[in-house]
């Protein structure tokens, strides 16, 4: 199944952890397709946002158990990519403003 960039990299994950990885490791964090390889994260960051990849580290993560009332429910599972770039690459622009 061949999946489109924008299909790849669902959304930043923008948190106090990901912003730190950020600063001192020049790692940006994505919510990720579940079916994605690193390979495919790869090539998609650097397609989208122009700038080479060193590594890419990736974690599944099973959704939460949700109650409203007496309904029960599940929150869905997901992926997150830690995408490493390369030495010299100027950092992804969402990432700079905050």
């Amino acid at each position: 199944m061949a999946l489109e960039l924008y299909q790849i990299l669902r959304r930043p994950v923008i948190t106090e952890k990901g912003l730190g990885v950020k600063e001192t490791q020049q790692t940006v964090v994505f919510e990720v397709a579940r079916e994605a390889t690193k390979t495919q994260i790869k090539q998609a960051v650097e397609r989208i946002f122009k700038v080479k990849v060193a590594a890419v580290r990736t974690a599944n993560f099973r959704g939460k158990m949700r109650r409203r009332g007496l309904a029960v429910g599940y929150r869905r599972d997901w992926k997150k990519a830690y995408v490493k770039l390369a030495p010299g690459e100027k950092m992804i622009e969402y990432a700079e403003n905050l």
